[in-house]
């Protein structure tokens, strides 16, 4: 079948990789794709959010299976345009209803989500500016640290974690007052902070039945030893030693049942992934937040650890019968090592020529292309997070070193990545 990926970046770049494998996959076409996407088909550089364009490219190219990546364009409802519309209906569609993506459009639906069905999440309350005083009171009388969420989506930067009340209180205007983060911002959701591991887990579901498809733990500071900025992921590894049997028990029966349950239950429409935002807080694992998606650079360790035909799980989804699949697990170790542009997440240069790919990769090594772009046939940066190096190992530390080995053949001016991806793991 014909396959349109949404998406630009290392995520799409994996999830084309993957699905190439597949005897169902005859082209894939990406919109808008990177320099790495090219290997496995055709780049369409549309606007993925005007959903008309959207569906002339797949009449034109005769797609049966659409992927999507990003969140902008689940929140928006690209799933309920392609239900709607009789000449795209025969099409598969890998993402949730508009109303099902509100679990990571809007913190608070999510919050209550939660509760309605009794998964384990950090206690809350929320605020408009109408509530303004009221939530400047509630933020100077809580406990420390204290976490303030912008409501809607903000690109990943809505977050702060405050070890103080001024801290608090000036992230609260920031939000609320200033417009920090436009409408996102307009209701902040003000959580306790819960002291643990993260960790994300990954479902694919048909609304009613789902197969965890992988787990990951991702490093979101800029510096090593997790220190400095927030970024959209510096690296990832997998599997995370303590993600045991007795762990994943609990977190099925305590978070994916009663979410999957719950979506049933609301009769929520969902086709697609769920990735669950962990905590792992003294062996308990409590839920975070859900994205609607595959996380990225989370993505870039789950597909080379699945040995499971994706396509063939997608299609299984659609038909009714991922109950009845079976998963399989690579055995080795794999972790991803993020290489990004000086100045990220702050501000960066654009259109860098990148040195050393050709020939980089080996058998254990994978290149994933996140921001880049081809110019005058030579692979530019495009972005602040540029390539995504996974390897294979016997273990988190092997895997590691792999990717720094690639690492070190490659450069673009200001390069930059961590050293120290899976620190806590290392043997």
């Amino acid at each position: 079948m014909n396959i349109l990926i949404i998406g630009a970046g290392a995520r799409e770049h994996a999830l084309a990789w993957k699905m190439a494998q597949s005897h169902h996959c005859d082209e894939i076409y990406t919109a808008p794709g990177n320099a790495g996407t090219l290997e496995f088909g055709t780049n369409l550089k549309i606007p993925i959010t005007n959903f008309k364009i959207v569906k002339d490219v797949c009449l034109e190219y005769n797609i049966q299976m659409m992927v999507v990546g990003p969140e902008e364009p689940l929140v928006m409802g690209i799933y309920d345009f392609f239900r709607n519309d009789p000449e795209l209906q025969h099409i598969i569609v890998v993402a949730p209803s508009a109303e099902a993506a509100q679990l990571e459009g809007s913190k608070a639906f999510s919050k209550k989500f939660m509760a309605r069905h009794h998964i384990p999440t950090a206690d809350y309350a929320e605020f408009t500016d109408d509530l303004y005083e009221e939530g400047k009171k509630y933020i100077s009388q809580h406990s420390l640290p204290v976490v303030l969420k912008a409501d809607g989506l903000a690109a990943g930067k809505g977050v702060v974690i405050a070890a103080s009340h001024e801290e608090a209180l000036l992230a609260f205007e920031a939000m609320i007052v200033h417009k920090q983060f436009g409408d996102a911002g307009s209701k902040v959701v003000i959580e306790e902070f819960l002291q643990g591991i993260e960790v994300s887990v990954f479902v694919l579901t048909d609304g009613e039945s789902y197969q965890v498809i992988g787990h990951a733990k991702d490093y979101k500071r800029i510096g090593e030893g997790d220190t400095g900025l927030n970024t959209g992921g510096m690296g990832c590894v997998s599997p995370v030693p303590f993600m045991d049997a007795a762990f994943m028990q609990k977190v099925e029966e305590k978070i994916i049942r009663p979410t999957v349950e719950g979506l049933a239950k609301e009769n929520l429409d969902y086709h697609g992934f769920i990735f669950f935002g962990l905590m792992n807080v003294l062996g308990e694992p409590w839920l975070i937040e859900y994205n609607c998606r595959m996380g990225d650079p989370e993505t870039e360790v789950v597909m080379p650890l699945l040995q499971t035909d994706l396509v063939a799980l997608f299609a299984a989804m659609d038909n009714g019968t991922l109950a009845d699949t079976n998963i399989a697990f690579s055995e080795q170790s794999c972790a991803t090592v993020m290489a990004v542009s000086g100045g990220y997440p702050g501000k960066y240069t654009t259109g860098l020529p990148i040195k050393g790919l050709k020939g980089a990769e080996t058998g254990d090594s994978i290149i994933f292309h996140a921001g880049t772009q081809i110019e005058a046939s030579q692979i530019k940066t495009s972005g602040g997070r540029i390539i995504a190096v996974t390897s294979f190992g016997k273990n988190i530390t092997e895997a590691v070193a792999k990717s720094k080995k690639i690492l070190e053949r490659i450069s673009f001016k200001g390069m930059y990545y961590r050293g120290d991806i899976g620190y806590e793991f290392r043997e």
